[in-house]
């Protein structure tokens, strides 16, 4: 029997060098589900375009996802800008694998979610791509600066994870300013559309909250904060990430939970 229900994954960015695909195979392993997907930027052609970095484990990633298809689990994959060349195949079905343009999901409690990557309801990415280039460029730098960092914490004796990403978001007001708009944006595409949500990715920031009656859901990334968010036999939604400490002891913390 699956251990959750769904499994909502964004923001892998295979292919480079900060995706941190050994602790999501740990949480792979930890999660069997009935649907897995997978929104956005799975793999990043962007970054591979300027440099490429294919790990072993980025093929055990795509290896792994390929079985969970055959064994009869329901796995799609909505495109994102990172690796929009995948929206020319969307209708299709590779090794099981199915590519959509976007999605409606259904939980087991009856809500109905759209599920989609989110940069076409972010402008800058739209309509300043230059300025999403940098941005992008920058954001890798502080994830790699983070590696040290992480680094020197072990030695230290620190457990558990602090990005260096993340608190630049907290801080700066633009950066708040912009994950604001980017969540207002789609929530009301979704109010438009009738549904009682959205579970999306693209800004790297996890987050299970409610809005005037619609739930904003998002999946968070795998190069920096290692979150997911899981749907569970009843229909609660939830964040999980996968810390050092889980990685270690083969366990998940739970960062939020919704019950609705």
């Amino acid at each position: 029997m699956p251990r959750v229900r769904a499994v909502f994954l964004s923001d892998l960015h295979l292919g480079t060098r900060a995706c941190q695909a050994e602790r999501l195979l740990a949480f792979m392993k930890e999660h069997p589900a009935e649907s897995v997907y997978l929104l956005g930027d799975i793999v990043d052609f962007w970054a591979m375009g300027r440099s490429l970095h294919w790990a072993g484990s980025h093929n055990t990633v795509v290896q792994k996802l390929l079985r969970r298809a055959r064994r009869g689990e329901q796995v799609i994959i909505v495109p994102g800008n990172h690796d929009e060349a995948l929206r020319d195949y969307c209708g299709s079905d590779f090794g099981g694998i199915r590519l959509e343009r976007e999605w409606i999901h259904e939980s087991a409690d009856g809500r109905r979610f759209l599920l989609v990557h989110g940069d076409e309801f972010d402008h800058v990415t739209r309509y300043h791509k230059w300025v999403a280039l940098l941005g992008d460029t920058s954001y890798n730098i502080l994830v790699r600066m983070n590696l040290w960092i992480s680094w020197f914490r072990r030695q230290l004796g620190l457990r558990g994870h602090w990005s260096l990403a993340g608190y630049a978001k907290r801080r700066v007001k633009t950066a708040l300013e912009y994950l604001f708009e980017f969540e207002g944006n789609v929530l009301r595409a979704v109010r438009a559309k009738g549904l009682d949500g959205v579970i999306c990715g693209h800004v790297h920031w996890a987050k299970i909250h409610e809005h005037d009656g619609l739930l904003y859901a998002n999946c968070g990334d795998w190069v920096d904060s290692c979150t997911a968010i899981v749907e569970h036999l009843d229909g609660r939604l939830e964040v999980v990430e996968w810390t050092e400490d889980a990685l270690d002891s083969g366990q998940r913390t739970d960062a939020q939970e919704v019950l609705t």
